[in-house]
């Protein structure tokens, strides 16, 4: 690996990390129900375009920190088709933060996108 390979890695490792947070919240968010966390990254990948890019594992330390934050609710429940399943659901506070990380995200997408204007492809 070239160097500047491994610094687009470190960029997109660094970039990703707050992003599945937000898009966590967001599809959990908008579930008409509570989800477990392959339907969670089910959707993230067929919504998120990319999002997660074959990192499913990376879910589940973000989905416990977003629990431990208060941000998400989460209760196990038995499985008939193997291992009982964790359903998370945001709760009051994750869509405090939700609607306030939203904002942030918006604010940084637009600066980026204005300073990148300048740049051609």
């Amino acid at each position: 690996m070239t160097d500047l390979e491994a610094q687009l890695r470190k960029f997109q490792k660094e970039l990703s990390s707050g992003t599945v947070s937000l898009t966590l919240l967001a599809v959990v968010a908008s579930a008409e129900a509570p989800m477990y966390g392959y339907q969670i990254a089910k959707r993230l990948e067929r919504e998120g375009a990319g999002v997660l890019t074959g990192k499913q594992s990376a879910l589940y330390p973000v989905l416990r920190n977003l629990g431990a934050a208060g941000l998400l609710d989460s209760h196990v429940e038995p499985s008939v088709s193997g291992p009982p399943r964790r359903y998370y659901q945001i709760t009051d506070a994750g869509r405090e933060a939700l609607r306030d990380w939203v904002a942030a995200w918006r604010a940084t997408r637009d600066s980026v996108d204005t300073v990148l204007e300048a740049f051609p492809e």
